[in-house]
């Protein structure tokens, strides 16, 4: 089984269109949607959901309004400022659980919070799972992990031989999470000089965790000297670069339609991403 993940250093570089492209080429393959903070790869899929879980993480504080005898002092040291009218705002509430620390009558006690869900769908592509976590809820990198888990043990039962997996933007924690252990990182970037310096750091994660790399400049016409640039930087430290994607329309079209850009037509987009794939097959196939 090998596991394709693909990566941006920041959002909005194409990172999950070029999944869903991936999810109609590939073969034998179940999805996974790591992005929890802004899961999006199901706009393009259009799954079915067979499985539907809650995510338990992290505590709330509770008060008990038969016990608090509203002396304030929750509301005067709550450093959050989560506490009004002896009410907890479950949005600003932490869950470090200070104010029932200090509470005089323990009125206050810490309850496990719902963060979240997690879903296994099934797509004409095959089997996805994906998830979504709540607002302003953390501990996104152990959804990260309970996504993955789910993918693998698809994949083992089920005997599929590739898992590709839409990973979240950044070097945060849910990268980390969706990154290791993964056998090949696809790191998308565009031809600008923040798209440079974001892939710069993700390298680096990407290095410190022992996960081989290769990358994509997407919409690389658009500044080709920059574009250049990233080529250079690249090669220089033993990157290589399996493609180079054009600026095409069609791919704001296909998205509008909510379909994989090369399920939505021929064109200079579209045939790039296939040779991407066909590259990315040959550097996770078995010698």
């Amino acid at each position: 089984m090998k596991e394709v993940v693909v990566l941006s250093g920041k959002g909005g570089t194409g990172k999950t269109s070029i999944a869903g492209c991936f999810a109609a080429l590939a073969h034998n393959k179940v999805l996974s949607d790591c992005d929890v903070d802004a899961a999006d790869l199901h706009l393009l899929l259009q799954p079915t959901d067979r499985q539907t879980e809650e995510f338990w993480s992290g505590q709330i504080a509770h008060i008990d309004e038969t016990t608090c005898t509203g002396c304030g002092l929750c509301q005067e040291l709550c450093r959050f400022d989560a506490i009004h009218n002896f009410q907890v705002s479950r949005v600003s509430c932490e869950g470090c659980g200070f104010c029932a620390h200090i509470c005089p009558v323990n009125a206050i006690t810490m309850q496990d919070n719902m963060a979240g869900h997690w879903y296994i769908s099934d797509t004409k592509y095959g089997p996805l799972v994906r998830a979504r976590l709540g607002i302003a809820q953390e501990n996104s990198g152990k959804l990260v992990a309970l996504v993955r888990q789910q993918a693998r043990k698809i994949a083992a039962d089920k005997g599929y031989s590739t898992i590709i997996t839409d990973g979240p933007p950044g070097i945060g924690c849910p990268v980390i999470s969706s990154l290791s252990g993964a056998d090949l990182a696809l790191l998308v970037t565009e031809p600008t000089v923040s798209g440079l310096h974001d892939l710069e750091r993700v390298i680096e994660v990407c290095r410190h965790f022992r996960v081989p790399a290769t990358v994509c400049i997407n919409k690389y016409d658009i500044n080709e000297e920059k574009a250049s640039k990233i080529e250079e930087h690249c090669a220089d430290i033993g990157i290589k670069v399996s493609g180079k994607i054009p600026f095409d329309t069609a791919v704001n079209r296909a998205v509008a339609h909510g379909i994989p850009l090369v399920e939505y037509g021929e064109g200079p987009a579209t045939g790039e991403v296939k040779r991407l794939w066909k590259n990315i097959e040959e550097l996770i196939s078995p010698d």
